[in-house]
């Protein structure tokens, strides 16, 4: 907890845009998740650090309000999310590394199983609908579904890079529909433009990635034949 208070004090500044008015870690936590972006769409282990970092900071945004330092709005999908992030990506971080050192690349992109969508698109729908009331409960921002989406969505896009599944990037358009609005609805115009950009951003990862997974396809062997045997005629 003082952590996270040395963090609000630190980069408690603001950047004067017009008439309105950035917090410095909000930008800067922004700042990290593209970084973080960038190095996904690469595959890069250095990827999942740099996010932490960022979700760190973004974390302490979101839970201003609660450490009185911000008269901003509460949104606790968004700081449930960070959380999520670190811990996820603890595990993604790992699971990239091994890969790499066991001589392969950090990870080999692959399209899900019909299985694997369907449960990711019922952890959605379904998710979305039991944290709904929960968040509601505890004094979200309305409308708090769409805080409840891009949760849940988060999760699900989050666990699907570390597990190399293109589809992830598609996740992430579905999470910045819902999520752009509500950020500029909250009043969090540095997140919500960066989300802006990253619909963008992520449309051109997925490509990329369904490259990566075309070209890493294996190549087939075949037995040459036995010059001493003749061909049956």
């Amino acid at each position: 907890m003082d952590f996270l208070r040395w963090l609000i004090e630190a980069f408690n500044s603001y950047i004067t845009v017009g008439s309105s008015a950035l917090l410095v870690r909000e930008v800067v936590g922004n700042v990290f998740g593209l970084a973080s972006a960038l190095g996904g769409i690469r595959r890069k282990v250095w990827a999942w650090p740099v996010g932490i970092v960022g979700n760190i900071l973004l974390l302490t945004v979101f839970l201003g309000s609660i450490f009185g330092h911000d008269q901003t709005a509460n949104l606790l999908g968004q700081a449930g999310r960070q959380i999520m992030f670190i811990a996820v990506s603890f595990w993604g971080w790992q699971r990239w590394k091994a890969s790499r050192e066991s001589g392969g690349s950090a990870v080999t992109p692959r399209w899900a199983t019909g299985t694997e969508r369907l449960s990711l698109a019922v952890v959605m729908v379904v998710g979305t609908v039991v944290l709904t009331p929960i968040f509601g409960a505890l004094g979200s921002y309305e409308p708090v579904w769409a805080d409840a989406w891009t949760f849940v969505g988060s999760l699900l896009a989050t666990y699907g890079m570390a597990k190399g599944l293109v589809e992830f990037w598609l996740i992430w358009v579905l999470v910045d529909v819902v999520g752009v609005p509500l950020l500029f609805s909250a009043g969090y115009y540095a997140s919500a433009f960066m989300y802006l950009f990253y619909g963008c951003f992520t449309l051109a990862g997925f490509f990329i990635w369904w490259k990566a997974k075309n070209d890493s396809k294996p190549s087939v062997e075949t037995e040459m034949p036995d010059p001493t045997v003749k061909a049956r005629t």
